[in-house]
């Protein structure tokens, strides 16, 4: 139970004394996700700070009693695109899942403490299986790293009598999403190439398969190009029926669609889907033969809905929670991982017929009271270009607290990673942090995030370091013109690419008074050679082709232009880390360190 203070002070905002410390963020937390109901219990998966992040696989019986299944050492967790995602699936009584120290695929039964290994494949990475009965194997993504150079991507089948390979597919940079249809003769799968993200340009791909379970000649189903227009597609599934549905962005929004039909399932300016950055992405389900469960998002507020496929009309459950990771669905009962402004991400069970939700497992034993909870406001404002830029906006919130008379706030603009992602407005200890203490946060959605459509992503496009530090600014200057922040007192801090725009911002405007870059970037051109497959062409879409307009690259990389910075920064970097080598860090901290401006470095 967090702490109490009862008495009411007033004192100067950014002072006030907060329940909330790091240490409960951090110990006082864990990651949920992938819940699954098989026969009479529930498993799901827990990332756990306080054993150094390792991810278990937990068992929930018909009594209710809680059990971890993979015990210590083994780590549920794939390297694929070095983002994972699609690290295990229950089949027959068993979990099958990639261990993170070695990347091979294990078979533990429920019943038993110890796994099998079922693959021996040194250099190989599994990710997103999908179960093939028919054949008795799964499918999966494997990342090939045994020869020099990039990794190869392939689609590919691990016979689960003896742990054998099988290539399916290969030729094309990415792969995703295998499935086979309910009768096991015919495959779907996601692919994508160089230079595009799986958001830029993707497609899906159908082959029937011969005997040996080999698929023949591909179909292209969707995506690819219109014109020139790019067009993005994502999670391939079958339906009861054996027809293929999938996500596409063809309409400018991700919709809904069917194999053989050019027309989306219910036309939405709303995305039904997300960004690609991890394997596993499952927001429909198939209800019966005519109806599609499905989770949709408008402003990055996540709405529950039945689609009837006779009729076209979305039925609403409304649940009390305004964000909805992966769907599992057993029947007339929906499991998800959801989380609200008012409630830590929880795993839930939904009665789609009367809209009840259970609550199954909490991301965290603490409890913060409402008085202490600061919910967020919806905001849009104008930016540059006259556009439109889009957040949440957190104001101070402490029910023993009050500020001085006439004082207004300090404020932290948080920059969401990817730049491709999006902030949602659910409650979070790291941002409540900041409030309980005095601080208002603006949660920014700038150009180029997720969830309002096409367009506004691509307004990043060649513009990354322009536009998102434009938003950044714009918003923290509409927040000071409504007077609900004092303009002398601004911060800002990012991860990764938030992290590069918290660092364009303190070096190319004058807006912020101090920053924190959580593994930013500061040299974009390094960051071109050194990154991972997955991210390696990135750049191109977000700044221009490399080498070709290197200088480019140089007049957006603050490690270029510290003449320009004055603000002190503290940066945090992990020394693993493949996506933004810390030397990203470590350049800019020295650099900083030699012109004399207050700086900290925690790697």
């Amino acid at each position: 139970m967090l702490p109490i203070f009862t008495s009411m002070n007033q004192a100067p905002y950014g002072s006030w004394k907060s329940p909330i410390n790091s240490d409960m963020i951090v110990t006082g937390t864990i990651g949920l996700s992938s819940p699954h109901s098989f026969k009479d219990c529930l498993v799901w998966i827990e990332s756990r700070p306080q054993e150094g992040g390792r991810s278990v696989m937990v068992r929930q019986d018909a009594l209710g009693k809680v059990s971890d299944i993979t015990l210590a050492p083994f780590n549920i967790r794939t390297r694929v695109h070095e983002y994972g995602g699609g690290s295990s699936l229950i089949h027959e009584g068993s979990v099958y899942f990639s261990n993170f120290s070695d990347q091979q695929i294990y078979c533990q039964r429920f019943e038993e403490s110890s796994p099998c290994k079922l693959t021996d494949a040194e250099g190989l990475r599994f990710a997103h299986g999908f179960v093939d009965e028919k054949r008795n194997r799964i499918l999966y993504v494997i990342e090939d790293h045994n020869r020099p150079g990039e990794a190869e991507n392939m689609i590919g089948a691990v016979d689960l009598g003896g742990g054998e390979i099988t290539v399916l597919a290969r030729g094309h940079d990415f792969y995703s999403s295998p499935v086979i249809s309910p009768d096991g003769s015919k495959i779907s799968f996601m692919t994508w190439d160089h230079p595009d993200m799986p958001w830029d340009e993707s497609k899906i791909w159908q082959a029937s398969l011969d005997e040996t379970g080999i698929p023949k000649a591909l179909k292209l189903v969707a995506g690819g190009k219109n014109g020139k227009q790019k067009i993005s597609v994502q999670q391939p599934r079958y339906s009861l029926l054996g027809e293929l549905f999938y996500i596409s962005d063809e309409s400018g929004w991700w919709n809904l669609y069917r194999e053989g039909s050019t027309k989306s399932l219910c036309p939405m300016e709303a995305e039904f889907g997300g960004p690609h950055w991890v394997f596993g992405l499952h927001s429909f389900d198939f209800q019966d033969s005519q109806n599609i469960v499905c989770t949709y998002s408008k402003g990055n507020i996540d709405q529950l809905s039945v689609l009837d496929l006779s009729s076209s009309k979305l039925r609403n459950i409304n649940i009390p929670y305004t964000s909805l990771g992966g769907i599992f669905l057993k029947g007339n009962i929906l499991y998800t991982v959801a989380s609200s402004p008012t409630r830590f991400s929880e795993i839930i069970a939904v009665n789609l017929e009367d809209a009840s939700t259970k609550i199954i497992k909490s991301s965290t034993t603490l409890e913060l009271d409402p008085d202490y909870c600061s919910v967020p406001e919806t905001i849009e404002f104008p930016s540059g270009n006259q556009d439109i830029a889009h957040g949440f906006f957190y104001p101070p919130t402490n029910r023993d607290f009050v500020g001085k008379d006439g004082e207004s706030p300090p404020l932290v603009v948080m920059l969401h990673g990817g730049p491709t992602s999006a902030t949602h407005n659910v409650l979070c200890l790291k941002t409540q942090y900041w409030t309980t203490r005095g601080f208002g946060v603006l949660d920014l959605n700038y150009r180029g995030s997720t969830g309002y459509g096409r367009a506004y992503q691509d307004k990043l496009l060649r513009q990354w370091g322009v536009v998102d530090v434009e938003d950044a600014v714009h918003g923290a200057e509409y927040l000071v013109e409504h007077g609900k922040v004092d303009s002398e007192r601004l911060a800002i801090r990012g991860g990764s690419a938030g992290g590069y725009t918290t660092l364009s911002a303190l070096t190319f405007a004058d807006t912020f008074k101090a920053g924190a870059s959580l593994y930013g970037v500061s040299d974009l051109e390094a960051l071109a050679k050194e990154t991972h497959k997955f991210e390696s062409r990135y750049l191109d879409q977000l700044i221009g082709a490399y080498p070709e307009e290197i200088e480019l690259y140089r007049s957006r990389s603050p490690i270029h232009h510290l003449d320009q910075l004055s603000s002190p920064c503290i940066f945090f970097h992990g020394l693993e880390d493949k996506v933004v080598p810390p030397n990203q860090a470590e350049m800019m901290v020295r650099a900083l360190k030699e012109k004399g401006i207050p700086v900290a470095y925690v790697p």
